[in-house]
């Protein structure tokens, strides 16, 4: 459901003619106004923003492999064209090496998915952000405060239902491993905590936000959730690598295998590829691909998605954390880098992968990257430099060092970045 280009051109027009109407000084009172003079036309302007550094990438892909990870893997987008690496394998029982085109599990960079869809509906008029959620699933929640926008915005107070689910990393994934659970399920986990805030209080991340919010899109539509994502962005997007299946637990075609990290130091990797994610659904059980993500990224912040309007609100933000490099806005973080660059996007963490999937405002520029372990954080910290290194590019005190570089081990694939912040709670993380 791509929207017309016609709408944002005429607020344009509009805003550049009430601009320009501002920007003549009056003339004195004693002098004649001179005719203005024709404004020559703007000479075109090269992008100022750096190009990736490319062995930045590289080294935080390496870095997150010397923390656990098998294997990982990042592709950038931007004006002056595409640029993927590969490091690492995709498979550890055959040894196949990382594929940039694999799909695998996003985790909760789904969340990103729900809030467009519900977003689209807010715009169709089927609800309001400012809606309590019992007035859409009436009894659903024992506080009639809670609204929609609590909901995008995790700050509705709803427990998480991951946190006593994982309290043991392995020996709680395999009780869910193949369970399918319903929504009501899923939300009664939550519900039987305490919880966490008063509604509109503060940001505390939970997964029964999201669960909520797919709860919500399936009212609405009268359709299963993966209906809504199929048509709404994934087919008008041509995203041929994207996909929700649940409660499949088989990832179909080229893949990459999920290893989760136990508990326990030293304590050999559990492959976790199969499984339902139906402890996750709404809140987390996408698949994707790097090209995928990038595309469906890029075009958000574009506004192929939705309006001007709903894209603004989606994008206003509150700080998660003391400093304000991180926020969260309606279903998308957004991280400031070292350089003063803004990115917006979704971390994902799910048994065997974290994910990382941002843009730039104007969506020129984006990212997608994998690792493919979990559950431990010193990975996806590394993981999450990929971001410095692809938006900041290489940092002058670094091009002399540069130079004296070996020659980079990761596979450069076909033609087509350091966030020293600990990476932001995702899905439930033991370590």
């Amino acid at each position: 459901m791509l929207r017309s280009p016609h709408r944002r051109l005429a607020v344009g027009a509009a805003l550049f003619a009430a601009l320009a109407g501002g920007l003549v000084p009056a003339a004195p009172a004693s002098a004649a106004a001179p005719t203005p003079a024709p404004a020559p036309a703007p000479a075109p302007q090269a992008d100022p923003a750096p190009a990736p550094d490319m062995k930045g990438v590289v080294a935080a892909l390496e870095a997150a492999m010397a923390e656990g990870a098998p294997g990982a893997m990042a592709r950038y987008s931007g004006p002056d064209g595409v640029r993927s690496r590969t490091v690492g394998v995709r498979d550890r029982a055959t040894g196949a090496p990382m594929d940039i085109h694999a799909r695998f599990r996003i985790g909760s960079v789904s969340k990103t998915f729900s809030a467009v869809v519900l977003l689209q509906l807010v715009e169709e008029g089927r609800l309001k952000l400012d809606d309590p959620v019992n007035r859409l699933l009436p009894g659903l929640l024992p506080d009639d405060r809670v609204t929609v926008r609590h909901l995008l915005t995790h700050r509705s107070g709803l427990a998480d239902y991951t946190d006593k689910m994982f309290e043991h990393t392995v020996p709680g994934f395999e009780a869910v491993r193949n369970r399918v659970f319903s929504y009501q399920e899923l939300v009664d986990l939550s519900l039987a905590e305490p919880r966490t805030i008063e509604p509109g209080a503060s940001y505390a991340y939970s997964n029964t936000n999201f669960v909520v919010v797919g709860m919500l899109i399936e009212k609405l539509t009268g359709r299963p959730v993966a209906d809504a994502y199929e048509r709404r962005i994934i087919k008008p997007l041509k995203l041929r690598g994207t996909s929700y299946v649940h409660p499949d637990t088989r990832i179909k075609g080229l893949h990459v295998r999920g290893h989760l990290h136990p508990d326990e130091a030293g304590a050999p990797l559990v492959d976790s590829t199969e499984q339902t994610v139906s402890w996750a659904q709404s809140a987390g059980a996408v698949l994707s691909t790097p090209a995928d993500l990038n595309t469906f990224m890029s075009a958000l912040m574009r506004g192929r998605l939705l309006s001007p309007a709903m894209l603004d609100a989606m994008t206003t933000v509150t700080p998660t954390e003391p400093t304000g490099a991180r926020a969260y806005g309606l279903g998308l973080r957004r991280y400031t880098m070292s350089c003063g660059v803004q990115v917006f996007g979704h971390t994902g963490t799910v048994q065997g992968y974290y994910t990382y999937a941002f843009a730039t405002r104007d969506g020129r520029r984006s990212l997608s990257a994998l690792a493919n372990t979990s559950n431990h954080g010193a990975a996806n910290t590394a993981l999450g430099r990929t971001l410095e290194a692809a938006f900041c590019g290489t940092k002058p005190e670094a091009k002399a060092e540069a130079r004296s570089l070996a020659p980079e081990r990761a596979r450069e694939e076909a033609p087509e970045g350091v966030l020293d912040l600990p990476a932001e709670r995702d899905l439930p993380e033991r370590h």
